[in-house]
This record gives C-alpha cells, structure tokens and sequence, in this order.
C-alpha cells in the first residue's frame, strides 16, 4: 500500500505553474496522479508525445484550446482527457489560478518539466 500525504512532497515547476508528483513510475502502478496549478493569466502551449493525460478540476477556472481554435471552458467539477497526444493550449483565467487533479499513462518519472516557448509545444 502506498500512503502520500501532498505536504512530503517538493513540487516540481513546470513553467506556468507546479506539480506534486504523487505517484510516479517508481510507485510500480503504471500511471502517475499529480496536483497541478496553473498560475492565473497564463497560457502553456503542451503536447505529451508519449503518455495519455486526463485532468479533473477541483478548483479555479480556465479553458483548453485546441490547435484548431476549439474551446473548452474549464471550472470546477469538469475533466478533460487527451486521449490522442493532443497537442493543446491550458490557459488559466486572468483572476484565478487553475487547480488540476492529472493522471498520466504510462507513468511520468517524476522529474519532468516542460520548456515554454513562443515557437512550439513543449512535449515530454
């Protein structure tokens, strides 16, 4: 059995935000469940090239952009799941930072962290 509590953990800044990596590849389930935040008035252009990601909002506000203009507001009780390595836009709203529930398939390591740039998604 594994019992985590999110105040043992150092979160890992990702650009735009933080991640507590509740459980990781080494945690042997094959999936990684982390607490997200997304920093109020930001915008993170991502792909993940090699895992599957579903996020659950547990508070804030925000929407999902897809690559052709598509958009998904996002608030509190929503999922989102990018069940084909989507490559999408997470914006947080201007007044609030944006709190995610994400799970990851396969298994992220833990110690990844996303490059943000003007000139593509940041993909791991």
């Amino acid at each position: 059995m594994i019992v985590r509590s999110i105040s043992e953990l150092v979160p890992v800044e990702w650009g735009n935000g933080t991640s507590h990596r509740l459980l990781t590849e080494a945690d042997g389930m094959g999936f990684t469940v982390c607490e997200t935040v997304v920093r109020r008035g930001t915008m993170s252009a991502l792909q993940y090239r090699r895992h599957l990601e579903a996020c659950y909002c547990t508070g804030g506000s925000g929407e999902v952009v897809t690559v052709s203009g598509e958009r998904y507001k996002i608030t509190e009780g929503t999922i989102y799941a990018l069940n084909e390595n989507d490559a999408h836009y997470l914006r947080a709203s201007d007044y609030e930072d944006l709190r995610l529930i994400s799970v990851f398939s396969p298994a992220l390591r833990g110690d990844e962290q996303h490059t943000l740039t003007s000139d593509g998604f940041s993909q791991y």
